[in-house]
């Protein structure tokens, strides 16, 4: 198959059908779903020019997303790491997504969004889609679908490990999130498999879920305080700022009474009182490697579907 026999069968121009797939505006939208559709069955994949030096970053609109910063901070690691090798980047909500046939972009990148909301990326477009933050699950992913993230377990039992280190044996955690969303479900599992690792406490009441806002950690650190925990463990959201509200609340202190390990935030867990020890995805290295990851791939070259770096602990005062 290629451009002269799809025209051939849509009935237009060899011109219009690469008007088509290079995305030039000015082709009816009918006729260019109509050359699309017919690709799709044909199972053609138009080569993709490594002139165009476009990349879309695919982000949610919605500002309560449960790991918002985490996408901030993958999102300024991208728009700084993308334009160093060259490239151009488009951002793009994914309440927008009507808009891509539209857009000319050589790859895409989709951040902190649910592979299931792009199922079908390898049925309509040949450019390749990576997900960062993100892990297959049980979703099936084509020829030019990738996930670039971080290894949950080592990244949980970093945490953990560093709080028995220091004589904590009774670790209260507070994922950020719901089960089933984002990477919460695999944290916890992450989280239970270290506890059993470490020989420490794991008991459901002292493995809680904040929800998608910062709503309910008060009443969760509270419970969690009259169970005799001894140290927290909040992976994800704005977990740090939170936490450190809710112990002011119940008149506690960190480390003195209770040692705090969250999520880094880079502008705030270095200069809160006290500094917080945390743990972080290297989001410079995962935009590194998604911006490595694109360009063999426009290079022709194979190129891993799944990408997994460590997470790295940063250690300050807020563990006594």
């Amino acid at each position: 198959m290629n451009i002269r026999k799809i025209a051939d069968i849509a009935g237009v121009s060899p011109a219009t059908v690469s008007r088509v797939f290079s995305r030039n505006p000015g082709v009816n939208k009918d006729i260019a779903d109509k050359i699309r559709k017919i690709a799709v069955k044909y199972n053609y994949h138009p080569r993709i020019s490594e002139k165009l030096k476009n990349v879309l970053i695919i982000t949610p609109y919605n500002g309560s997303y449960p790991v918002q910063s985490c996408i901030d901070m993958l999102l300024m690691a991208l728009t700084a790491e993308l334009p160093e090798a060259g490239f151009r980047v488009e951002i793009l909500p994914i309440n927008s997504l009507e808009r891509v046939p539209d857009i000319r972009f050589c790859a895409a990148a989709a951040i902190g969004i649910e592979p299931s909301a792009l199922a079908d990326w390898e049925d309509k477009f040949a450019e390749p889609l990576i997900f960062m933050d993100r892990h297959p699950g049980a979703v099936k992913s084509g020829n030019n679908v990738f996930f670039v993230n971080s290894d949950e377990f080592s990244g949980m039992e970093l945490a953990l490990k560093h709080l028995k280190e220091r004589n904590c044996r009774k670790i209260g955690c507070i994922i950020h999130g719901n089960p089933g969303e984002g990477n919460v479900s695999l944290r916890e599992q992450a989280i239970r498999a270290a506890l059993k690792k470490l020989d420490l406490p794991d008991a459901s009441q002292l493995i809680h879920f904040s929800g998608n806002d910062n709503s309910r950690y008060v009443e969760q650190v509270g419970k969690l305080l009259k169970l005799g925990v001894d140290a927290l463990f909040c992976p994800g959201g704005c977990a740090g700022i939170t936490v450190l509200y809710a112990m002011s609340l119940f008149n506690k202190r960190i480390p003195e009474d209770i040692s705090l390990i969250a999520s880094e935030q880079t502008f705030f867990s270095n200069y809160a009182v006290p500094p917080q020890t945390t743990v972080t995805q290297e989001y410079q290295q995962l935009a590194r490697k998604v911006r490595e990851l694109i360009e063999k791939y426009l290079a022709g070259e194979n190129i891993p579907r799944i990408s997994t770096l460590p997470y790295r602990l940063i250690v300050r005062e807020s563990v006594k």
